[in-house]
């Protein structure tokens, strides 16, 4: 028996997977989360909402995937939603589609619109490699090159021939990432707090009039 399974899930993070209609992000999710890859997917209304458990460091950490569509009327009434309170971003583009790989600044612009700050994870992936073409090699250098700029990791990914083992290299590194960085802010909010006599002090110290 695991008795990793009796353990309380004390974080969540929540993952937005972002790019344009078609490029593959329902695919990417379904296969993180439940391992198979899906036959037959419809367009994202709205958002489309997955879980998985994960154990990182000791821990069960719930890895929320928010798919969001790509097509603007049905992203219009979500758009607020998803983009609250997120801890990591993944892109996607279709190498065979040089529109998907166009949108990818736009995309970006959007998440600094809505106040993504810029410690926050981000990785660009590049899916569809089984069907690559000489136009799609072009692409994938200057998406490369886009990754690199913004400092950001860069996968080349086919969903549909890929196994579970890559998609969760993708995914659990950017968790694991999120888990160090929030580690770390926790560490530096205890330095910051004062101690019971300093506490005191401040007291004594305080005005009242």
């Amino acid at each position: 028996m695991d008795t990793c399974e009796s353990w309380i899930v004390r974080r969540t993070c929540k993952i937005i997977v972002l790019g344009d209609a078609g490029v593959g992000k329902t695919s990417l999710t379904h296969l993180y989360c439940t391992g198979q890859f899906p036959e037959k997917t419809d367009s994202t209304i709205g958002v489309d909402f997955r879980e998985r458990v994960v154990h990182v460091g000791g821990e069960k950490i719930k890895v929320q995937l928010w798919d969001t569509a790509g097509q603007e009327r049905f992203r219009k009434c979500m758009v607020q939603h998803y983009y609250r309170n997120v801890h990591a971003v993944v892109f996607v583009y279709d190498v065979t589609n040089v529109s998907s790989f166009r949108s990818l600044p736009l995309w970006m612009e959007e998440c600094q619109q809505h106040l993504i700050k810029l410690d926050v994870p981000r990785v660009l992936v590049a899916n569809k490699t089984d069907l690559m073409t000489k136009t799609a090699a072009t692409t994938i250098e200057q998406a490369r090159h886009l990754a690199e700029v913004h400092s950001m990791p860069f996968y080349l990914y086919s969903t549909k021939n890929g196994n579970r083992e890559q998609v969760d290299a993708i995914f659990n590194k950017l968790v694991q990432q999120i888990c160090r960085q929030r580690g770390k802010e926790a560490e530096a909010d205890k330095s910051f707090k004062l101690t019971p006599k300093e506490e005191e002090k401040k007291e004594k110290w305080s005005c009242n009039c």
